[in-house]
């Protein structure tokens, strides 16, 4: 078959070497199930709207369908593009007079944004359902640490104490707004620029609204130059994945460090570890190192897509076929970051008592003590802060004594003169003590905690069913198009 494309315009056969630079076929994997939706599709259409006759329409849709049984591997890997690819072995099966119809009012640019969304939405619910499997493991993990004490940190130093509970919330609330920005995104990928040509529409009178209807789309990417010229959607989504991703390192970096024989907070499961070639005794939390090495191939796949769209002309410009494969690499280092982490945060063993003897250290209730101060003697905050960071230049936990000290030198009178004893100080230096006083809305007292877990699953639970509701419609739409493919096929062997 000669080169459906070259054959007119062009007099001389395409170079290897050429072809290969610019062909997209290594990476057009992803869209050859899409493309055969998209023509299927668009075929009825013409059908329904006159454009192409029944028996036409019906030997075009029987073709598709056999292409895809035969899948990808059996198309032509020399053209260079699954497009033009697909449309040859079509015209190989059924002929140029049938098959050479199916193109009609259409371009390969609104086609292939077509393609490249109606990919993208499935991906991105797909990364949506993952997250909610991560989140529900977080809250699940959480739910049995809430009396887990343990240190928390500000500049890696230790700060003041928390629960392991209260510190895995903190990720699963950021995990939660992942999940919303994919879902906002998503609402602008899953629109349609079939129908759209290569910029300009078309004169023949299709309908844009009912290919739209059959792929599951929301709707219309209406301008026809913007339909297939505009990649911000790519920009949106690759700019989601890389913040999932950072969230997904931070989580990845306190997981190494918390396995390290210094903190030793917990064990990584034997699955999501490795050893070493050399040091018979090591065990590397490498799934871990990689999540978070791999966040910067993802950043990179947004800063690559930037650069490709930086500065085009309207309207379709041959740059964006490069953007194509950084989406491509994006979703799929995320997907599976997020079920590495699920895994991890799963199965870790949690080393609780070595958390709680840690929760102290580094006189990490100060804050408490000077809080105490305040409500117990009446003087200002700043200079309780004072008095506590004069005593922390210390070798161990303040005594009443020793607090009067000080209080004497900053301020010319002892604390326990004005309300300070030795009960109040011992509560403010306990760690359990500190904990269960912070019931602010979002701090780590149980029974704050406890609140704020059950609210999170009732959001998860509402997310879950937003899923569900998406998946059905868009299952709903192409099972629809599918029973009309083959009503098309049946009505045209019945004549």
């Amino acid at each position: 078959m000669s080169d459906i494309l070259r054959r007119g315009r062009l007099a001389e056969a395409a170079d290897k070497e050429v072809t290969m630079f610019t062909s997209s076929m290594d990476t057009d994997k992803w869209i050859f199930e899409a493309d055969i939706a998209v023509d299927l599709a668009h075929t009825v259409m013409l059908k329904e709207q006159g454009i192409i006759k029944s028996n036409d329409c019906s030997d075009i849709l029987e073709g598709l369908l056999a292409i895809k049984e035969m899948g990808i591997e059996n198309l032509d890997h020399t053209y260079e593009d699954i497009h033009i690819s697909l449309e040859s072995k079509l015209i190989d099966l059924v002929g140029e007079n049938v098959g050479g119809r199916m193109h009609s009012g259409r371009s390969r640019n609104d086609e292939v944004a077509t393609c490249i969304r109606f990919v993208l939405r499935d991906e991105m619910l797909g990364i949506m359902d993952d997250l909610l499997k991560l989140r529900k493991t977080l809250l699940k993990t959480a739910g049995e640490n809430v009396e887990t004490i343990m240190p928390g940190f500000t500049h890696l130093q230790h700060a003041q104490p928390t629960t392991l509970a209260h510190h895995l919330l903190a990720h699963a609330d950021a995990l939660s707004r992942d999940f919303k920005r994919a879902a906002d995104a998503f609402s602008r990928v899953n629109l349609s620029p079939l129908g759209a040509a290569a910029f300009a529409s078309t004169g023949f009178s299709i309908e844009r609204t009912r290919t739209c209807e059959f792929l599951g789309f929301d709707g219309l990417v209406e301008n026809s130059m913007d339909a297939v010229s505009s990649r911000d959607f790519l920009i949106e989504s690759a700019g989601v994945f890389a913040n999932i991703m950072v969230n997904l390192s931070r989580m990845a970096e306190e997981s190494v460090i918390w396995s390290t024989s210094e903190f030793n907070f917990i064990e990584l499961n034997d699955i999501y570890a490795s050893t070493s070639s050399i040091m018979p005794q090591k065990k590397n939390p490498d799934t871990a190192e990689l999540i978070r090495g791999k966040s910067g191939s993802v950043i990179g796949s947004l800063m690559s897509i930037l650069s490709i769209c930086k500065a085009l002309p309207l309207s379709y410009n041959r740059d964006l076929q490069e953007a194509t494969p950084n989406i491509w690499l994006s979703v799929e280092t995320t997907r599976a970051a997020i079920r590495m982490m699920e895994g991890m945060i799963k199965t870790m063993k949690v080393n609780s008592d070595v958390m709680a003897s840690q929760s102290v250290n580094g006189f990490t209730t100060a804050t408490e003590l000077a809080d105490t101060l305040v409500r117990s003697t009446g003087i200002p905050f700043r200079t309780a802060h004072q008095i506590v960071g004069v005593l922390a230049r210390g070798s161990g936990e303040p005594t009443l004594g020793e607090i009067d000290a000080v209080a004497y030198n900053v301020i010319g009178e002892s604390l326990s003169a004005r309300g300070l004893t030795e009960e109040k100080v011992c509560e403010a230096l306990d760690a359990k003590s500190n904990i269960k006083k912070r019931v602010v809305p979002g701090g780590p007292a149980p029974e704050e905690v406890k609140r704020s877990l059950k609210n999170r699953m009732n959001l998860l639970e509402e997310d879950e069913q937003a899923i569900k509701k998406l998946n059905t419609k868009i299952c709903g739409s192409i099972k629809k198009l599918l029973e009309v493919v083959d009503r098309c096929i049946k009505d045209s062997g019945n004549k």
